[in-house]
């Protein structure tokens, strides 16, 4: 048995790790015990000599076992968790046992989504496995493209296995790397991204909800296309048919496409990236709906006030904007932000109007989103019913005790 590092915990600072909270930050940590020169030492986290992207085991104060993570000093998540094994059981077959974590993710994503639909595979934490996104992309013409994101020294560490299992589960034909997110600094990483293996096309084409939409896995935003939203998207164009619809924010046009195909009098798609209204262009002619739809290049909040205005009435408006805040200092900026589009929204909406809203900041939680939705309508003279508050597709599992795995909010709305 290899004498693996021993990580403990301060007094009572283990609670949230023994409910199920993959991540161990460095102010909660009181020692570190190692094996070195054929004897166990035990130091302050500062002063250990274990090297960062070494497997730990971590403990209670009391010596109670968690599981087993991954320690990288450079981060203040010190610690995160890979399993509730113990390190020489994981470590006797890491092949198999990464390969057992990527085929656990792609079948429970095989319950809810056909062989032709696109999805993301895996969900880092969520899935157990820190650090490491991956997407599925099947294109129309059924080739299998992933997309992955090593976001963390946890997953980085394991590279090469987490590779070989996707490969083995998955068959692709393609995959690419979008490593290329600012965390990774904050884990000593640099950026990276391109091709593991064989080059194939950037742009690919893929199809849902029985909509084609081109994707730019290389340069469009994250890992090119926001696969969360797919079934909110279905249900937005419930409310479409005859309708004249809003789509801001609209990066793909996708929300806007859905709404087109379910028979919308007259769709407008808004997005202040020149490259985004270029592929929502690209997307509006190769599904033909260019009579009904079109896409404007603009900023929305500008907009939005032209709109009011000018007295223009929708009788649908999807708000499907970015993470106005990526922390909780931003939280009172953001809460601006958001009222103020949701009540420009509320103004422009005919009686009866439709508004689904959204938001994606983990931050930017579920009570206070639906408050700013209260008081954006009682600033408009408005009121609101909300019809369904939904979040992220089966494909992004929420996972016990660790609350960031519930990111997006999604409320269906009527507006009187």
């Amino acid at each position: 048995m290899k004498n693996f590092p021993r990580v403990f915990f301060k007094a009572k600072e283990e609670n949230e790790v023994a409910q199920g909270f993959p991540w161990v930050f460095d102010n909660e940590i009181a020692s570190v015990k190692y094996f070195e020169n054929e004897s166990w030492k035990q130091s302050s986290l500062k002063d250990c000599c274990v090297k960062d992207g070494s497997a730990v085991e971590v403990y209670t104060k009391a010596g109670g076992f968690l599981g087993t993570g991954i320690i990288n000093r450079t981060s203040k998540i010190t610690v995160r968790m890979i399993g509730s094994e113990h390190a020489d059981k994981i470590y006797e077959n890491l092949s198999e046992y990464w390969l057992k974590k990527i085929h656990s993710a792609a079948s429970i994503r095989r319950l809810n989504y056909e062989q032709g639909d696109s999805y993301r595979l895996v969900f880092a934490e969520a899935d157990f496995i820190p650090g490491l996104v991956v997407e599925r992309y099947c294109t129309q013409d059924g080739k299998v493209y992933l997309v992955v994101q090593f976001l963390a020294l946890a997953c980085e560490v394991f590279r090469k296995e987490i590779i070989s299992a996707l490969q083995k589960v998955c068959s692709p034909y393609g995959i690419f790397e979008r490593s290329d997110a600012s965390v990774r600094e904050k884990e000593g990483l640099e950026q990276k991204s391109g091709w593991i293996g064989a080059a194939r096309d950037e742009v690919i084409t893929i199809v849902e909800n029985g909509i084609k939409l081109k994707v730019d896995i290389a340069r469009g935003q994250k890992t090119g296309y926001f696969l969360d939203q797919k079934f909110n998207r279905r249900t937005a164009s419930a409310y479409c048919h005859g309708k004249k619809v809003l789509d801001a924010f609209t990066h793909t046009g996708a929300f806007g496409l859905n709404a087109a195909k379910a028979g919308a009098r007259q769709v407008i798609s808004v997005d202040i990236s020149p490259e985004a209204v270029e592929l929502v262009n690209e997307n509006i002619r190769a599904n033909n709906v260019e009579k009904i739809m079109h896409a404007e290049c603009a900023d929305v909040f500008d907009l939005l006030k032209k709109y009011e205005s000018s007295g223009e009435k929708f009788d649908v408006i999807i708000l499907d904007p970015p993470a106005f805040t990526k922390s909780i200092k931003m939280i009172k900026k953001a809460y601006g932000g958001y009222k103020e589009i949701n009540l420009r929204a509320m103004r422009l909406l005919n009686e009866g109007g439709i508004l689904i809203t959204c938001s994606c900041s983990y931050f930017f939680d579920a009570n206070t989103f639906y408050s700013m939705i209260m008081h954006a309508a009682m600033d408009s003279h408005k009121r609101v019913q909300i019809l369904e508050k939904r979040g992220a597709g089966p494909d992004h599992p929420v996972l016990s005790g660790y609350p960031k795995s519930e990111y997006l909010k999604c409320a269906v709305t009527r507006v009187l």
